[in-house]
C-alpha cells in the first residue's frame, strides 16, 4: 500500500471509491496573490486595463474554474457544488491582488480542489488581462487555508 488514496497496491491510478462515505456539509477556502508593479495595480484599481474590468472578469473565471475542476484535475470527483464565492481585493502596500475562493456542498467528498482551482484560475485571469503591461507579475501563495467536513474534520492553516 502506497499511503496515497489515488494509487492502488500496484501503483496504478484510481479514483477513490466514496460510496460508503457519509454525506456531510463540506467547505474549503483557498487563497492566492498576484504580485505586480505599482503601475499595473493602479491601472486595475482605476479600471483602465484595456481588456476590461480585471477584478470582475477574474471573479467570474474563478467561479467557472471551480465548476470545471473534475475536467482539469485527473481523478477528481464531479461535485454538485451548492456555493462558490471568489473575492478579489487590491493591496497597494504589497502591489498585489489578493484572491479568496470558498466552495461548499453537502456530499461524500471534499471541495479543496475546487477552492484551489477557483483561486488559481482567478489569479491566471488577472495575469492574462494585465500581461500586455506587466509580464513580470508573479502568482504566489496559492494555498488551502480552511477545510471542514468529512471524517478528517477541520483544517485551518497557520
Amino acid at each position: 500500500m502506497s499511503g496515497f488514496t489515488h494509487l492502488d497496491d500496484d501503483g496504478n491510478a484510481v479514483m477513490v471509491d466514496v460510496s460508503d462515505k457519509d454525506i456531510t456539509e463540506r467547505t474549503a477556502t483557498a487563497k492566492a496573490s498576484v504580485m505586480m508593479r505599482p503601475e499595473t495595480l493602479a491601472l486595475i484599481m482605476q479600471g483602465d486595463v484595456k481588456k476590461g474590468d480585471v477584478l470582475s472578469v477574474a471573479q467570474l473565471a474563478g467561479i467557472m474554474g471551480a465548476k470545471k475542476t473534475p475536467d482539469l484535475i485527473p481523478l477528481c470527483h464531479p461535485l454538485n457544488l451548492s456555493s462558490v464565492t471568489v473575492d478579489l481585493s487590491c493591496d497597494a502596500d504589497r502591489n498585489a491582488v489578493d484572491i479568496t475562493a470558498s466552495c461548499k456542498l453537502s456530499g461524500k467528498t471534499g471541495v479543496e480542489m475546487e477552492a484551489l482551482t477557483a483561486a488559481s484560475v482567478a489569479a491566471l485571469t488577472v495575469y492574462d488581462m494585465c500581461k500586455a503591461v506587466d509580464r513580470g507579475m508573479r502568482i504566489t501563495e496559492v494555498r488551502l487555508v480552511h477545510k471542514s467536513g468529512g471524517k478528517s474534520g477541520t483544517f485551518e492553516a497557520q
